[in-house]
C-alpha cells in the first residue's frame, strides 16, 4: 500500500465484522491505484434520545451525550471503533469514512433537559466519539447542543482532539460565569513523526497546545488529557506533554492506558507492523504486562490504567509529572447550581 493511500486513513484495514457472516476482502493481486481512497459519507442518525447513561466505576461521569457515530479523525487505537459493528459495519476504515450524523440532537436534547424528571447533573460530551470531527465545522450539531446547555444552564464537560473546540469559546464565555463548562484536551504524543500516523485527521499537536491556550485566555477551565498512553511508544513523553500543557494554560490532568478491544486489537497490530515494525514486539508485550497477559482486559476497576509494576510505573510518573510542572492545586467544580428549566418557566406565561 502506497504511502499517500495510507496517509488519507488510520486503520490500514477493514477487518471482518464479529457479528456477520459474510465479509469482504480486497483482492491482494489488484494495485492501490485501482482502489480508489474512500470519501466520507453521512447517514441521518434516527435515535430517540441524546442523553446516554453509564454505571461503570472507571469513568467518572454518569451521563454524556455523543453527535455523532463513527470518529473521521481516525485514531489508530480507538476504543469506540468496534460500535460499529452493530450497524453491520467494520471497526476499520468504515468507522472513520461512514459516520452517523444526530441532526435532532438539540431538539433531542433541549426535550430530555424540559423534562420533570430530569435532575440537573453534568453531562460530558464526547464520551465515545469526538464532538469536534473536521466536518463539525458544516454541521455545527455540537455547537447548537452547547447552546441548549447554555439557555438550561446545565453544567456540560468536553473531551475533544480538535483545535475546532475554539470555535465556541462565545458560548463558553458565557457558561463560564455560572461554573457551567470545562474542556479536556486529549494529547497522545509531542512527536508530530507519532502524532500524524496515529490520529491522522486529528488536529496537530501544536494546534492542541493552542487551543488550550486560547480557552485558558477566555477564563474557560481547561484541562489536558495523556490519552492513550501506549506503553513502549509514547509512554516517556507523559512528563513533557503535560508540562507542555501547564505552560500553555490547563488547570489539572488526567490519563488512561491504550485499550484494544474486539478489532482494534488486529487493526493496532497491523499499523504496528506497518510503521513501527521493530518496536513491534516490544510494544505488544509491554501491553499484555498491563494487560494479565492478553492485549485487552474489560475488567472494571482496572481497564483504564492496567495492572503490575508497569501500571505502578506509569502511575508513579503521571504524579511526578504533574508535581513538577507546577498544576494549579484547585481542581475544576462545576455546578447545578443555576440550572433553570426555562420550558417550565415557558409554559407557566400561558
Amino acid at each position: 500500500m502506497s504511502e499517500q493511500q495510507l496517509h488519507k486513513r488510520g486503520a490500514l484495514v477493514n477487518p471482518a465484522n464479529r457479528f456477520e457472516k459474510i465479509s469482504f476482502e480486497r483482492d491482494e493481486d489488484i494495485s492501490d491505484e485501482d482502489y480508489p481512497s474512500s470519501k466520507t459519507v453521512f447517514y441521518k442518525d434516527t435515535s430517540k434520545s441524546i442523553i446516554s447513561y453509564n454505571d461503570s466505576p472507571d469513568i467518572g461521569f454518569e451521563t454524556s451525550l455523543n453527535p455523532y457515530r463513527g470518529c473521521e479523525h481516525g485514531c489508530v487505537y480507538c476504543y469506540a471503533r468496534p460500535t460499529h459493528e452493530y450497524f453491520g459495519l467494520s471497526s476499520g476504515s468504515d468507522f472513520e469514512s461512514i459516520i452517523f450524523v444526530k441532526t435532532d440532537a438539540p431538539a433531542l436534547l433541549r426535550k430530555e433537559l424540559a423534562a420533570r424528571k430530569w435532575k440537573p447533573q453534568i453531562v460530558v460530551v464526547s464520551g465515545v466519539t469526538d464532538c469536534y470531527q473536521p466536518f463539525e465545522r458544516k454541521f455545527q450539531i455540537t455547537r447548537q447542543c452547547m447552546q441548549v446547555f447554555r439557555e438550561f444552564q446545565n453544567p456540560a464537560a468536553i473531551i475533544t482532539k480538535n483545535r475546532l473546540v475554539t470555535r465556541d469559546i462565545d458560548i463558553f464565555k458565557e457558561m463560564a460565569t455560572y461554573n457551567g463548562i470545562s474542556v479536556m484536551v486529549s494529547m497522545t504524543s509531542l512527536d508530530p513523526h507519532i502524532a500524524r500516523k496515529m490520529e491522522p485527521r486529528a488536529s496537530t499537536t501544536a494546534n492542541r497546545l493552542k487551543a488550550i491556550e486560547e480557552l485558558a485566555k477566555a477564563g474557560i477551565p481547561v484541562r489536558v488529557n495523556v490519552a492513550p498512553i501506549v506503553p513502549g511508544l509514547t509512554d516517556h513523553e507523559m512528563p513533557t506533554i503535560l508540562k507542555a500543557a501547564a505552560r500553555a494554560g490547563a488547570q489539572g490532568a488526567g490519563y488512561t492506558v491504550l485499550r484494544l478491544p474486539y478489532a482494534v486489537k488486529d487493526i493496532f497490530e497491523r499499523w504496528l507492523a506497518e510503521y513501527f515494525p521493530d518496536r513491534k514486539d516490544k510494544i505488544l508485550n509491554r501491553i499484555r504486562e498491563l494487560r494479565n497477559g492478553a492485549l485487552y482486559d474489560s475488567s472494571w476497576g482496572t481497564r483504564m490504567k492496567g495492572t503490575g509494576i508497569f501500571a505502578e510505573q506509569i502511575s508513579q510518573i503521571f504524579e511526578m509529572g504533574v508535581k513538577r510542572a507546577g498544576f494549579p492545586s484547585k481542581r475544576i467544580q462545576l455546578s447545578t447550581a443555576a440550572f433553570k428549566n426555562v420550558a417550565e418557566k415557558q409554559l407557566k406565561l400561558f
